[in-house]
């Protein structure tokens, strides 16, 4: 299982990494909210452990951002507050599990086996028309040749492909891949939409096309 492991207190993330390897899992790790939210929505992981207490957006607020955007991800919520109303309020805000330090080891791996046993197939490539995305190869194609994209248009592919021909405001993507509120004085998301069309259309016809006055779509709005 392909496992997000967000928790800001670097020496714990490094324990539950290398000891969910040795599980046989492939894990990644984020230290702050806003990296773990914008990392989970690239679709890559089938669960994300998420610490509560976090800089910047804290567990809460990034599971309700996951949840509001559709992601199937489980859930494993980690916090030092264990009481009921606690579990309960994560539980709420879209958290499948709630486990409260401190643990045992043990105890983790087993709930993320439970979990992996209720999990549907995991999802590897996004497709639409001649693109392709392999999620585990982390490898964008266009009519079966390489894309080469830096790491963010690589996001930035994957978020139009899971929702292709719908519009998605700048301030959502801003949300979702940058994992920031959208600036309404910044055009970084304009920048880079024109960064991996320009990367697309060297391989093939225009697919990403301007909304005007909502944002941006992957399929032609007026087919």
């Amino acid at each position: 299982m392909r496992i997000l492991v967000v928790d800001d207190e670097v020496k714990v993330a490094a324990i539950l990494q290398r000891g969910l390897a040795e599980e046989g899992h492939a894990v990644d790790v984020a230290h702050d909210g806003d990296a773990g939210l914008a990392q989970a929505l690239t679709g890559a992981y089938q669960l994300v452990v998420l610490d509560l207490m976090l800089p910047g957006r804290d567990g809460l607020s990034v599971c309700q951002s996951l949840r509001a955007a559709g992601s199937p991800a489980f859930v494993l919520m980690l916090s030092a507050r264990g009481e009921i109303a606690d579990r309960v309020v994560g539980l709420r805000h879209g958290a499948d599990d709630y486990l409260a330090k401190p643990f045992a080891f043990e105890e983790l791996v087993a709930r993320i086996d439970a979990a992996g046993r209720r999990l549907p197939a995991a999802r590897t490539t996004l497709r639409y028309r001649d693109v392709a995305v392999d999620l585990v190869a982390h490898q964008a194609t266009r009519a079966d040749k390489p894309l080469a994209l830096t790491n963010r248009e690589y996001d930035l592919l994957v978020r139009f492909l899971r929702s292709p021909e719908q519009t998605l405001g700048r301030d959502q993507l801003a949300r979702e891949v940058w994992g920031m509120d959208f600036d309404p004085g910044t055009n970084v998301v304009d920048v880079y939409v024109t960064y991996l069309r320009k990367k697309l259309e060297g391989a093939g016809t225009r697919l990403i096309y301007t909304v005007r006055g909502e944002g941006y779509r992957l399929g032609d709005p007026d087919a």
